[in-house]
């Protein structure tokens, strides 16, 4: 079995080549390296595993067969989209289209790394794969969000024009150790602060829920949906939902710091409401995540230490 992983010295990616190696894979890991890593990827020492520098807004081409193409390249923080907002929407676009076009000539699977941010700030709790969002198409955030819808509707034209065996993965709020320490999300934001000894910044009043998924998990998820026959939108995360407010208590727990808060502001078009229906996994990949958060978040606290 020979998989290609876009993306794949990125936080996810990197946790998802390692798990394709654990099951027998050779693994293509394909990244330019804009916001992956070297470090995430240099301790895989198998001779089945090899990296490609490589943009995926442009052509790219491999000798011999592949059989799998996991697409996850895209920068995935606020703080990456929107410094780099037009390679954004490349990736989105042109990446997908240049990697749908190798998974046509290769004849392989295709699974496309979608975001629950493709719901917007919803209207509707939890986020069901069968309601279609509220997002603003021209905010801040829309480089990301609808770079990611665009994704999904050129791979479902994909699926039914050319009959590509495809895979739409939408994955919720992910976390665990390769997260960058000044990633611009809640979870190394929070760690990082508390790990200073510095008030944790909460937007807003702190009211809005998030949920968290485990990245071991999450690739576990991913991997089964690829394996699966299944062609629609799967949500991909942890229903277990928790406010802002409450998370901060957790990892001042957990860290040990009781560093107390600041508020700021909430960003433009930020969600109030994170939580996955995962109704759909459960039925068709008899998939769920099993990592308990503070398990998880102590896992992650203990890399956050040693990279700090």
């Amino acid at each position: 079995m020979i998989s290609l992983v876009t993306g794949g010295a990125g936080f996810l990616g990197s946790h998802l080549c390692e798990l394709l190696l654990r099951g027998g894979h050779t693994v293509l890991c394909v990244d330019n390296f804009s916001t992956g890593s070297n470090q995430n990827i240099r301790g895989i020492g198998s001779e089945a595993f090899r990296a490609i520098n490589h943009d995926v807004s442009e052509p790219l081409a491999i000798e011999g067969d592949i059989d799998y193409i996991f697409h996850l390249a895209s920068p995935a923080s606020p703080v990456d989209y929107m410094e780099l907002p037009i390679q954004t929407l490349r990736v989105g676009a042109m990446g997908t289209y240049n990697m749908l076009e190798l998974a046509k000539e290769k004849r392989a699977k295709f699974l496309l790394a979608s975001t629950s941010e493709v719901y917007g700030d919803p209207q509707v709790s939890p986020q069901p794969e069968t309601y279609w969002g509220n997002v603003n198409p021209v905010g801040p955030r829309s480089v990301y969000d609808e770079a990611k819808r665009y994704a999904e509707a050129i791979t479902m034209a994909y699926h039914r024009y050319h009959g590509l065996d495809t895979r739409i993965a939408r994955i919720f709020n992910t976390y665990g150790p390769r997260m960058r320490l000044n990633d611009g999300r809640v979870v190394p934001n929070f760690i990082s602060q508390a790990l200073n000894g510095e008030p944790l910044t909460v937007y807003g009043d702190g009211s809005q829920t998030r949920s968290f998924c485990y990245v071991d998990d999450l690739v576990n998820g991913l991997y089964r949906l690829m394996m699966s026959d299944y062609c629609e939108p799967v949500n991909i995360g942890n229903p277990e939902e928790h406010t802002i407010l409450e998370f901060a208590q957790i990892v001042m727990r957990i860290t040990g710091k009781n560093v107390g808060l600041v508020f700021t502001d909430l960003p433009v078009d930020d969600p109030k409401q994170r939580r996955p229906d995962i109704t759909r996994a459960r039925e068709v990949l008899g998939w769920e995540p099993v990592i308990q958060l503070e398990d998880g978040l102590r896992r992650t606290v203990e890399y956050f230490r040693h990279i700090a």
